[in-house]
């Protein structure tokens, strides 16, 4: 039998202005998890898209137990038992969980829909792994956490013995994070093989075999993951030493820039409200981080701030003006920057270049038109200097479709035309997901030198560890409601962990001090 399950060996792939895979050899062992890691835009997902058959190569050799393998599209590598759970889900809202999972795998007889026979299945498939799903909610209903288990039930209703995981723990909660880790290791046990594409060095160092790091589309190296430590990884995928622990000194807040009192936002998906009269307020030079379980009202809470939901009751004010009716580029004018926990539907157009994203809500300013025609020769200087200082990667600069970009350069994007805005309040939600270690320290560096020029920061953030080190004021969200209010400095995970899971809360009086 031979030694791997699957070999891709010398695999090449370009793209117009970039070469994605450059002479990359990866081996997978049976019953191993194999961590892919990079920086964005490495040519770790266009590795595996290669893999599962979205791309072609324009060289190199593909090994399924030693035997050599063309896989043309999709159809093939599910025919060798490869499966991928890609980052961003592959699913069709309107469609329930159940017609999502045995999409384009069901099973009939005399040509009609065995339905009862599939839904059995998947009930047995998610009893045995541990993936509790509604399987006759629809797609559109239910948490990203849920929608990632429908993708894993995907894999396994199609039998597949390769599994790979495309950054899956970037839109989940670090108890959702922890239970993936266990579901991974339950497949390896089994003699799943799995290729487990992360930027999160905890996780590569909890659950991972072996690293192989990719590094602007060249393979640096395949490690044995008990044998290197994080800050090794770190320098061999960026290339220089990274600072993982963010640096700053105490905040000295000034004057208030965001008041909200009593705010309450209607839930789209129930009669409740998802966010019940909500009072708080954010100071010029500080940065207040909004934590909590996902699916607790933070995200209704920051659609109700940036206008993209109508609050049914309560108060906003942004530099002493009401905006509680105001439309979404009002707010924007009045002093708000938002970058938005879905950078696909809220923060980009993907259909436009890089450049015309990046000017998106400043195309009207002097700076860049002139009697309503714009000036695009200013753009291109503008669109250069954030990509430049940024580290925006795309095959064709300024020009690139947004669309064609990896996601954390999409990430980084959004974050540079945000920032550069210079307005009083940041709201900042999950800024770096999907990022790689080096722009995570960038970001944070970024953000503290903002809150230390005086801006007032809002943060929205899943990742614990983000939370105690960036943040000055810790609110804690559960069921709609601010639980608790927390000194990063006081505090430590465990005792967040409580407020986050209701098991805690502090009393009316001592929030609205």
């Amino acid at each position: 039998m031979a030694e791997y399950v699957i070999e891709m060996n010398h695999i090449r792939k370009e793209f117009p202005g970039i070469v994605a895979n450059d002479d990359i050899t990866l081996q997978l062992k049976k019953g191993e998890i194999h961590a892919l890691l990079g920086e964005n835009g490495a040519g770790k997902s266009t590795l595996m898209s290669v893999l599962f058959g979205l791309y072609q190569p324009e060289a190199g050799t593909i090994l399924k137990d030693g035997k050599e393998v063309r896989i043309k599209n999709p159809n093939d590598a599910t025919a060798l038992g490869i499966g991928m759970v890609h980052q961003h889900f592959q699913l069709i809202d309107v469609f329930s969980v159940l017609d999502n999972i045995i999409l384009g795998a069901e099973t009939t007889k005399l040509g009609f829909l065995q339905k009862k026979e599939a839904r059995r299945r998947v009930l047995e498939l998610s009893e045995k792994y541990g993936l509790k799903v509604d399987v006759d909610a629809k797609v559109e209903d239910i948490t990203v956490g849920m929608q990632q288990r429908v993708e894993i039930l995907k894999m396994l209703y199609r039998d597949n013995e390769i599994l790979i995981f495309d950054e899956p723990t970037a839109v989940l909660t670090p108890q959702e994070i922890e239970e993936l880790m266990e579901t991974m290791r339950g497949f390896a046990r089994e003699g799943k093989s799995i290729l487990f594409i992360t930027h999160k060095l905890n996780e590569i160092m909890a659950v991972s075999d072996r690293v192989t790091v990719l590094q602007k589309g060249k393979c640096i190296g395949t490690v044995n993951t008990k044998d290197v430590t994080k800050q090794e990884l770190s320098t061999m995928m960026v290339g220089r030493p990274v600072q993982l622990e963010i640096d700053k000194t105490k905040a000295v807040p000034g004057e208030t820039v965001l008041s909200v009192r009593d705010l309450t936002v209607p839930s789209k998906i129930h009669h409740n409200d998802a966010v019940r009269g909500v009072s708080f307020a954010v100071r010029k030079g500080e940065i207040v981080c909004i934590a909590g379980i996902d699916g607790n009202g933070q995200t209704e809470l920051v659609y109700g701030l940036t206008g993209l939901e109508k609050a049914s009751g309560g108060a906003v004010e942004l530099c002493g003006k009401d905006i509680s009716h105001a439309s979404i580029r009002e707010r924007s004018l009045t002093g708000m920057s938002h970058i938005p926990e879905d950078r696909h539907k809220h923060g980009l157009v993907l259909a436009y270049t890089l450049e015309q994203n990046l000017v998106l809500q400043r195309f009207r300013e002097e700076q860049f038109q002139q009697h309503g025609f714009i000036k695009f020769n200013e753009v291109r200087k503008y669109a250069d200097r954030l990509i430049e200082e940024y580290d925006i990667r795309s095959g064709q600069g300024p020009v690139t479709v947004a669309r064609s970009m990896s996601g954390g350069n999409q990430q980084k994007a959004i974050i540079a035309r945000e920032l550069d805005r210079n307005e009083p309040l940041i709201v900042a939600v999950q800024p770096t997901r999907g990022l790689d270690v080096g722009a995570i320290e960038h970001i944070h560096k970024q953000l503290v030198a903002e809150r230390d020029a005086g801006k007032a920061i809002l943060l929205v953030s899943l990742e614990l560890d983000e939370v105690m080190s960036l943040s000055d004021r810790i609110l804690v969200m559960y069921e709609g409601q601010i639980v608790g209010e927390l000194d990063p400095e006081k505090t430590d995970a465990n005792e967040l962990g409580l407020y986050m899971s209701g098991a805690k809360r502090q009393d009316k009086e001592v929030q609205a001090k």
